[in-house]
């Protein structure tokens, strides 16, 4: 990237209570390295510095769910041409503002990092301290590169590699393919590990930022992507044997409530808070995903709503399916009344994701649980990025890979008995692939991508999707595996990188 990269904020660190916090973004300017990298505080001022970000409406907001939104899971709730563009794999959604600044804002992160890498070591401070924010700048570097790497890159091309060496102001070519990506981010993720506690080492007050099984659950994933199922299994097996994690057994439903934020099913979420600095912070997926004007009680936006296809895949009895999705007739509670579910008149379908509803559920939610701006619907609720249940999932898979129907059964069935179903054996791939779909419908851990890197989308997305009552709500797509197996890199880095930075073939 040609573009100089400067610090847009530091932050500090806040504890707002026992078990929720945020980094709250203070403007400083741009501080030079003379007067910067001193001490202690200014350490973790940088640290901090690494999540401003998370919270921008492109980034966690909800703008990495526009590419989520093209799987068979959901549709766009209501008219917007770009999202539109963007499910239907249409090349007019380059330049546009949803996701153009998507890379942009991971580049700034992994500087950001990369200056932690380099300055940190250099200041007179705890040693612990120091490896464990140099361990997180090294996390969030792994993260934001898997990003961009998963979306952009294929065996064509890979994305820029910026090392903490590397010149910001100079453009840096794609890498040669997302091997080369995944390979420098399984070095980023080991590094990260090494030098993170685990999760039961630290204080209340930390929680939120990087730690030792958050490291091998992405590697497990990384390996997973990269097809190499043998070290899938390995981390996967690392974070399941640590003795730091299990599933929310008393319900799925529990799960996605906000006094299981840091549940043993926590792994790494976005932090959320409905009153962070009197705007709230964190996701606003729960307001984007609400009915849109929330039958005139609060402002839901109505975007990201099931497909019948989605709700269909569900077997008799699952738990989950109730838990995630809402359909016509449903009871449940908002705002401390009990209503019956409707859906907005102008819905493209006639069901809402549940998954993220708790919040709301309470009589008098404001400001305790959601925002009281109802155009920034953050709620108390951390939207889950990896939990445990998808570590044994990618184990599942993995071992699947390896060893051919029933290597997955320990893991799959751990899942389907939480969602009140019966354990089965000899699972194959296709049972897999379900179970993913099911437990994590929804949610960040991507079904697009899944299709992608399974060889389904093709097939999956020729066919038509529905509403309840089996209306097609959205026509069947063309999906060409050779162009749309990754995203379009946005315009304005090419031509801020004077073409060096090339765009994906066929886009």
């Amino acid at each position: 990237m040609k573009t100089n990269i400067k610090y847009l904020a530091f932050v500090v660190i806040t504890m707002l209570s026992a078990c929720t916090k945020q980094l709250d973004i203070l403007p400083e300017g741009s501080p030079s390295a003379q007067n910067f990298w001193k001490t202690k505080e200014d350490a973790l001022k940088a640290e901090g510095g690494m999540y401003a970000m998370y919270n921008e409406e492109d980034y966690y907001g909800r703008g990495m769910f526009w590419f989520i939104n093209a799987s068979d899971d959901m549709v766009t709730g209501r008219n917007k041409p770009e999202a539109d563009n963007i499910k239907n794999f249409n090349r007019t959604y380059i330049g546009g503002g949803y996701t153009e600044s998507q890379w942009s804002m991971r580049y700034a992160i992994i500087k950001r990092a990369n200056d932690i890498i380099v300055n940190v070591p250099l200041i007179n401070m705890d040693e612990a301290l120091k490896k464990q924010i140099i361990g997180d700048a090294y996390f969030n570097a792994g993260l934001v590169y898997f990003q961009l790497a998963a979306n952009y890159g294929n065996e064509k091309a890979g994305v820029p590699i910026i090392t903490p060496e590397s010149d910001a102001a100079v453009a840096v070519p794609r890498a040669t393919n997302v091997d080369e990506n995944y390979d420098y981010i399984i070095s980023l993720f080991l590094k990260a590990a090494d030098d993170l506690p685990l999760f039961s080492e630290m204080k209340a007050a930390d929680y939120g930022k990087a730690h030792k099984t958050a490291a091998w659950a992405y590697l497990s994933k990384v390996y997973l992507y990269k097809k190499d199922y043998t070290n899938a299994v390995k981390y996967a097996d690392m974070v399941i044997s640590s003795g730091q994690h299990d599933l929310v057994n008393t319900s799925f439903a529990d799960v996605f409530k906000a006094s299981n934020n840091w549940s043993k099913e926590y792994i790494w979420s976005v932090v959320c808070t409905p009153s962070g600095g009197g705007t709230g912070w964190g996701s606003k997926l729960p307001g984007v995903m609400l009915t849109n004007k929330a039958w005139g009680i609060y402002n839901g936006w109505g975007y990201y709503l099931p497909t019948k296809e989605l709700y269909d895949s569900y077997e008799a009895g699952d738990q989950r399916r109730e838990a995630t999705i809402l359909k016509t007739g449903d009871k449940f509670m908002f705002f401390g009344a009990e209503r019956s579910f409707t859906k907005d008149a102008g819905a493209t379908s006639d069901y809402q994701f549940k998954k993220y509803m708790d919040p709301f559920s309470y009589a008098n939610p404001i400001p305790l649980h959601v925002n009281p701006n109802g155009d920034n619907g953050t709620t108390d609720l951390n939207v889950p990025l990896m939990r445990y249940a998808e570590v044994l999932l990618i184990k599942a898979e993995a071992a699947i890979n390896i060893s051919g129907a029933g290597a997955g059964d320990t893991e799959l069935n751990k899942i389907r008995i939480r969602a009140g179903l019966i354990a089965k054996t000899r699972m194959t791939i296709d049972d897999l692939k379900r179970e993913r779909r099911n437990e994590l419908a929804g949610e960040w851990a991507d079904r697009h991508r899944d299709l992608v890197r399974w060889g389904d989308a093709q097939a999956t997305y020729a066919k038509p999707l529905h509403d309840s009552g089996g209306n097609v709500i959205w026509p069947s797509r063309t999906f060409n595996p050779q162009v749309h197996d990754v995203w379009a890199v946005p315009q304005k880095e090419i031509d801020n990188s004077a073409g060096i930075i090339k765009q994906n073939e066929g886009w």
